[in-house]
C-alpha cells in the first residue's frame, strides 16, 4: 500500500462506504471538528471504519488512541502519525 497523507476526502469515502451517509448530514461541509456522534456515526461505524483505514493503508490503530478521537479532525491526525512512525516489523 501506498503511504501517502490520509486525507478528509479519504476519510469521507471510508466512512461512507463503511458505515454509509447518515441521513442529514451535508457530506460536503467542512465536518473536521464534528463530533462522529454528531454527524451520526456511533462507535460501531467507527470500529468498522478504522478497521478499514488500518487494511487499506497497512496500519495499526491503537485502541486506546481510539478512544480519544471524536473528531474527522483527531482521526486524521492519528492516522497520519501511524503513516510516518517507523515500521516495526
Amino acid at each position: 500500500m501506498s503511504k501517502h497523507e490520509f486525507t478528509i476526502d479519504d476519510l469521507k469515502r471510508i466512512l461512507h462506504t463503511s458505515a454509509g451517509v447518515p441521513e442529514g448530514v451535508d457530506s460536503g461541509a467542512d465536518i473536521l471538528d464534528v463530533a462522529f456522534d454528531s454527524l451520526g456515526y456511533e462507535s460501531l461505524a467507527l470500529l468498522e471504519t478504522c478497521g478499514s483505514i488500518e487494511r487499506e493503508f497497512g496500519i495499526s490503530l491503537d485502541d486506546d488512541a481510539m478512544g480519544i478521537t471524536d473528531t474527522p479532525r483527531t482521526l486524521l491526525r492519528l492516522v497520519n502519525e501511524q503513516l510516518v512512525a517507523p515500521s516495526t516489523t
